[in-house]
C-alpha cells in the first residue's frame, strides 16, 4: 500500500506534465502552465490546512487550560474556523485615510507570497515536491527572510505608532533569530554534505540525524525550535502582537480579508518551520529505519512517506503550539538577550563541534 501509494505521487506528476507537454510544442509556455497548476493546488491544499490549523490550535489551548475548546459550531466544533472566515469575509477591508494606501494593500500579499514561495523545495512525500533545486536549504532561508518586508511595511504604511512599533519590532527580531536559524540548518548540511533537500533525506535512511548526529544535533533541533517561534512571532515571543502593549501591533489597522492574509500566513510560517525541522532533524518523509534491523525497517516501510512527513511535521506543530500556553511572554530585552547572549554563542559553539564531529565520521 505504501509503495503504491508513493509511486502514485510520482506516477501523477510525471503523466500531467506528459500531457501538458503533447497539449502545448512551446516548452516556456508548458512550464508556465505547469506553475500555474502548481500555484493552485498549493492554494488549494494550503487553506484546508491552515483551518485545521487553527482548529488544531484552539483545541491544543483547551488541553493545556483543561477545557473543552471549540465544541458548539459543527460536530466537535470542527466548523467553527469555517465560521470564523466567514465573518473575516463578510467584514469591510478599512484603509485608513492618512495611510500610505497602495504599501498598506500590497503588505499583506507580501507577507502570503513569501511564505508560499518557501514550501517549493519541501519534499511532501517520496518523488514529490515541487522544486528539488541543489540549494534547497539556502533558498528556504533567503526567502523566508523578505517575510519581514511585507510586516515593516505594513507597520510603517498603515501611520499608526502602535503598527510601526509593532513593526520595528518584528524587524529587530526576525534578524536577531535568524542567525541562530541559519547555524542550526548548517549543522544538519555539514553532516549531509548537501544543500539539496532531496539528499538531506537521502542521507537519514538509515537513521534520522537528531539520532545520528549526537547530542550536538539535539541542541541543533532544540535551538531551530526556539528561534523559528521566535522569527514567525508566536508566543512567547509574539511581541510584535503584544494585545496588551500594541492593540494588534503591525496589523493593527487591518480588518476583513487583509487581516485574514497575516492570519493565513502566519499559519503558513508555522507549517513551513515545522516541516523544514521534520526534514532536516527527523528524516522528512523517510520511514524510522534502525541500523541493520530488517524486519524492522520493512515494517516502517508498509507506512506510506506522506504519513511519516504530515506525522513529524504535526508533532513539530504540536511541540510549538504547547509554548504558547506554558510559557510567559518575555519583554524585548529578554528577547534580545537569549539570542544575543545565548543561544548564538551557544549555536556557534555548536557549528564547530559538529564539524569536528563529521570531519571524524564519528556520527553513526
Amino acid at each position: 500500500m505504501s509503495l503504491l501509494l508513493d509511486i502514485g505521487f510520482a506516477v501523477w506528476a510525471h503523466s500531467l506534465h506528459e500531457k501538458i507537454a503533447s497539449m502545448i510544442s512551446n516548452p516556456t509556455a508548458a512550464q508556465v502552465l505547469e506553475m500555474v497548476i502548481a500555484g493552485v493546488c498549493l492554494l488549494l491544499f494550503l487553506v484546508p490546512l491552515c483551518f485545521f490549523l487553527g482548529y488544531m490550535e484552539r483545541k491544543v489551548a483547551a488541553f493545556m487550560q483543561m477545557r473543552l475548546g471549540p465544541n458548539r459550531v459543527g460536530p466537535k466544533g470542527t466548523l467553527q474556523i469555517v465560521a470564523d472566515t466567514v465573518k473575516l469575509l463578510m467584514k469591510e477591508g478599512l484603509t485608513p485615510n492618512s495611510a500610505d494606501k497602495f504599501l498598506f494593500n500590497l503588505a499583506p500579499l507580501i507577507v502570503v507570497i513569501t511564505s508560499m514561495l518557501v514550501l517549493a523545495p519541501i519534499a511532501f512525500a517520496k518523488d514529490f515536491q515541487l522544486w528539488d533545486t541543489n540549494i534547497g536549504v539556502l533558498y528556504v532561508s533567503s526567502i523566508s527572510s523578505l517575510s519581514v518586508i511585507g510586516i515593516l511595511m505594513a507597520g510603517w504604511s498603515s501611520n499608526n505608532k502602535y503598527s510601526l512599533l509593532g513593526a520595528m519590532r518584528s524587524g529587530a527580531q526576525i534578524v536577531s533569530y535568524e542567525l541562530s536559524i541559519g547555524l542550526s540548518l548548517i549543522s544538519i548540511v555539514i553532516l549531509s554534505g548537501s544543500l539539496k533537500m532531496s539528499d538531506i533525506i537521502a542521507s537519514q535512511a538509515d537513521g534520522w540525524w537528531i539520532v545520528k548526529g549526537h547530542i550536538p544535533a539535539i541542541i541543533s533541533f532544540i535551538i531551530f525550535i526556539v528561534a523559528s517561534t521566535a522569527e514567525i512571532n508566536r508566543a512567547p515571543f509574539d511581541l510584535a502582537e503584544a494585545e496588551q502593549e500594541l492593540t494588534a501591533g503591525f496589523h493593527t489597522e487591518y480588518s476583513g480579508m487583509k487581516f485574514a492574509m497575516f492570519l493565513l500566513a502566519e499559519y503558513i510560517n508555522l507549517f513551513v518551520v515545522s516541516a523544514m525541522a521534520a526534514t532536516l532533524f527527523l528524516g522528512g518523509w523517510m520511514p524510522l529505519h534502525i541500523g541493520h534491523v530488517e524486519w524492522f525497517n520493512h515494517a516502517m516501510d508498509f507506512i506510506p512517506s506522506s504519513l511519516w512527513f504530515f506525522g513529524k511535521t504535526f508533532f513539530v506543530i504540536f511541540i510549538i503550539m504547547q509554548f504558547r500556553w506554558t510559557f510567559p511572554r518575555l519583554r524585548v530585552d529578554q528577547l534580545l538577550n537569549l539570542e544575543w547572549k545565548y543561544l548564538l554563542p551557544i549555536s556557534m559553539f555548536n557549528i564547530l563541534l559538529m564539524t569536528f564531529i563529521a570531519i571524524m565520521h564519528w556520527y553513526l
